[in-house]
């Protein structure tokens, strides 16, 4: 009976797809950003009519050549995985997932090919490779405190948009009456006092009389003020992220378990 190959046990296979601090690691994830480069590329070029056209098959086959290759590596990636459920429902396994479903979901939403630029965030894994682990941390860091602010963020939400909606309704009271006016529909007062609180200003629709410029006014200031509530709260956030202490044994960013001698944790990137 034929000897499995060395490199395709699961141990070897995961020191491959997952760890760059070896040398098989670090030429597949060099390889794995080449190759996401070109479907990159690829997908801008099928949107070039001319250019399209020229080298159509050149691009069909190219397209079915990267689909083989990320749905083989997800697969891959599954197998070798000590805790599959974890990988599939991590950060890198939704972005590797997404990465690799675009083609599958073209053949019953045509746009659905377009999916394909979130391979994009695949480049993350760069850090890894060229060992920038101290940036990698700041992004842990930073994604730890917003999801530790999106209760007290949504409830901004809701204010933000309860006040929009009055806003607006306001601006179509006043506004509605006069004849040369853009508020025509309740619709597209709210619409206008989202623009206008964000400061966004497209400048489509502009108030005609002197009080709904005056209010124009007092929501432009407002949105200033607004604005920076969910900055504060995400800051407040981020300090406490870097106050807390990590735990015996396990990376404090990501909870999985390091060596005695790891400087960082090889999973997330962590400085211990």
């Amino acid at each position: 009976m034929m000897k499995k190959p060395e490199w395709l046990e699961k141990e070897q296979l995961y020191k491959i797809l997952f760890e760059s601090d070896t040398p098989r690691g670090r030429a597949f994830d060099i390889v794995l950003m080449v190759v996401i480069s070109l479907s990159i590329l690829v997908s801008f070029i099928e949107t070039i009519p001319s250019l399209a056209h020229t080298f159509r098959l050149l691009l069909e086959i190219s397209e079915y050549l990267f689909t083989f290759f990320f749905t083989l590596e997800y697969i891959a990636r599954v197998y070798c995985s000590p805790r599959p459920r974890d990988y599939v429902l991590s950060f890198f396994g939704v972005i590797d997932l997404l990465a690799t479903l675009p083609p599958y979901l073209s053949y019953f939403l045509p746009n659905a090919r377009y999916m394909i630029l979130f391979r994009t965030f695949r480049f993350i894994r760069i850090f890894r490779i060229f060992k920038l682990f101290s940036l990698i941390n700041e992004g842990y860091i930073l994604m730890n405190s917003l999801r530790k602010s999106i209760n007290k963020i949504s409830v901004y939400f809701l204010f933000v948009l309860i006040l929009v909606t009055c806003l607006g309704t306001l601006m179509y009271m006043v506004e509605s009456g006069h004849p040369d006016t853009k508020f025509t529909d309740l619709a597209t007062s709210v619409y206008w006092a989202i623009v206008t609180m964000t400061t966004v200003g497209y400048g489509d629709i502009t108030p005609v009389t002197p009080i709904g410029r005056l209010l124009s006014a007092f929501i432009m200031l407002l949105g200033y003020t607004i604005i920076a509530v969910p900055t504060g709260i995400v800051t407040a956030n981020i300090i406490d992220e870097t106050k807390e202490k990590p735990k015996d044994g396990r990376c404090p960013r990501c909870g999985d378990e390091v060596r005695d001698n790891d400087r960082y944790c090889s999973h997330c990137g962590e400085k211990l």
